[in-house]
């Protein structure tokens, strides 16, 4: 079980800023900017590379609720990025698709 299939069962407390029935966004505990959420879906899908046709609404709406976590965290004016890590070199870390929701400073560009 990934540390994130732990925080959906709350067998591991996090900060959950939002849920429905398919997703859950939470605050990182090592945030990297003001606003950092991680949003994932409740469905396991290790990472980006190993959905399928069948997940392409998932997927939508993980984006779509990195928009409406945004308003909801009163960034959705100011700006914000969304970052989906795929393997070791991208900085995955957790086996367990997720969105990484930045915001509350100026980001700079190229990232990282």
């Amino acid at each position: 079980m990934t540390l994130f299939e732990r925080i959906i069962e709350r067998q591991i407390p996090a900060d959950i800023v939002y849920e429905d029935d398919e997703v859950l966004a939470f605050r990182d505990t090592s945030p990297q900017s003001p606003v950092h959420v991680l949003i994932i879906p409740k469905r396991c899908i290790p990472r980006l590379g190993d959905a399928a046709d069948t997940d392409q609404a998932l997927l939508g709406k993980l984006l779509l609720t990195a928009q409406t976590v945004a308003r909801q965290l009163g960034v959705i004016n100011s700006g914000f990025r969304v970052v989906i890590n795929h393997g070791p070199d991208a900085g995955e870390t957790v086996p367990h698709l997720h969105v990484h929701l930045l915001a509350g400073r100026p980001l700079a560009w190229p990232p990282g």
